[in-house]
């Protein structure tokens, strides 16, 4: 019998924006000056939050986190894709999605200081908290999405991950189960190139993230990350198929961290300035700046306007955040459960007789 050829398979990038400001009007997605207004105006705020809270990290205000700046353009742009009705299930690098998505940002500070009254995102914004275990949360994806197939849902959950988490038996598991079941998934790769020191390179033999979607019978595209238009409309088409078909996708944006891995990361120990100087001249907020100015959607007047403004809520949160009082010690049982089990109950109550008899 003679050999045959049973999958061939390629894997497209998708550009729109280009680093000079200039677009492919045939793959420009439809969206208003307004609604490139409000991308602008969030990756900005984004970015000064992210300073923001470096600043307060190294003042002692609020412990480790994970930075973003450089990465606003994925994380934002496939977040603005979202309907109300959908879900979206993040790792810890997307600070510029939980804001778009209406989380406050004094409550993520609250939540970056330890108090973990912080995660408690309200119920409507239907968003699962801060995710640190790096790739068990896509697993909580796959699961949402299958109880609103069932439920009859139109809609689709979204979750984001870094190219570390392909790395994690999570990521194989959550991909096979959406595959099998065709459940109304996104899953969403910021490839950084850098799981923490670890380049991209050294963590998988695969040529992309992208091609992994072909194992586990789904599709998969390649995005610049850094471009923000490419990622809404790669991210808006894959969040359609996922509502009306159950069709899941694995979306890989190539895009890449300036900052260190955390607040706790030396990144200069492991890669170069000049490698940094490169992706620094394809900042995503630059790029749709510069398109904006071309289109007379932006000027020096409006720039400053949205930073000032972008600091301004930033400010405010700060003073927000440190007017919350800080939990008191029997505080550690009543958020481990829904309901507060008998046996938390009592060691409760003899916790806080031994503090009284301290007083």
């Amino acid at each position: 019998m003679p050999i045959r050829s049973l999958v061939s398979y390629s894997i497209e990038r998708v550009e729109v924006l280009g680093p000079d400001g200039t677009v492919d009007e045939a793959l420009m997605p439809e969206l208003g000056a307004e609604q490139i207004r409000t991308l602008y105006g969030q990756m900005v705020l984004t970015r000064q939050f992210d300073e923001r809270m470096f600043k307060m990290q190294r003042q002692g205000r609020l412990g480790t986190f994970a930075r973003v700046a450089g990465q606003e353009g994925a994380h934002v742009g496939a977040a603005f894709a979202l309907r109300p009705d959908d879900w979206l299930v993040p790792a810890f690098r997307e600070i510029g999605a939980l804001v778009l998505r209406g989380v406050p940002l004094a409550q993520l500070l609250q939540y970056w200081s330890g108090d973990e009254r912080g995660a408690a995102v309200p119920k409507e914004l239907r968003t699962l908290p801060v995710s640190i275990p790096v790739g068990t949360h896509m697993l909580h994806a796959v699961g949402i999405a299958w109880a609103m197939k069932q439920a009859g849902e139109t809609a689709a959950a979204l979750t984001f991950f870094g190219e570390g988490a392909t790395s994690e038996g999570d990521f194989s598991e959550a991909l096979n189960m959406a595959g099998v079941f065709k459940v109304p998934v996104v899953f969403f790769c910021q490839n950084n190139h850098y799981a923490i020191s670890l380049p991209y390179t050294k963590q998988t033999a695969s040529t992309t993230v992208a091609q992994k979607a072909l194992a586990y019978g789904m599709f998969g595209v390649q995005v610049d990350g850094n471009d923000v238009f490419a990622v809404y409309r790669v991210t808006k088409e894959a969040l359609e198929r996922a509502r009306i078909g159950h069709e899941p996708t694995l979306i890989e944006a190539d895009t890449y961290r300036v900052t260190d891995h955390t607040t706790s990361d030396d990144a200069r120990r492991y890669r170069t300035d000049e490698e940094v100087e490169v992706w620094r001249l394809r900042d995503p907020i630059e790029r749709l700046g510069g398109y904006m100015r071309g289109k007379g959607l932006l000027d020096d007047v409006g720039a400053a306007q949205v930073l000032a403004e972008a600091d301004r809520k930033v400010a405010e949160a700060v003073v927000a955040f440190e007017a919350i009082s800080p939990p008191g010690p029997e505080e550690i049982f009543d958020h481990l459960y829904a309901e507060l089990t008998p046996p938390l109950a009592e060691q409760q109550a003899e916790l806080m007789a031994r503090l009284a008899r301290r007083r």
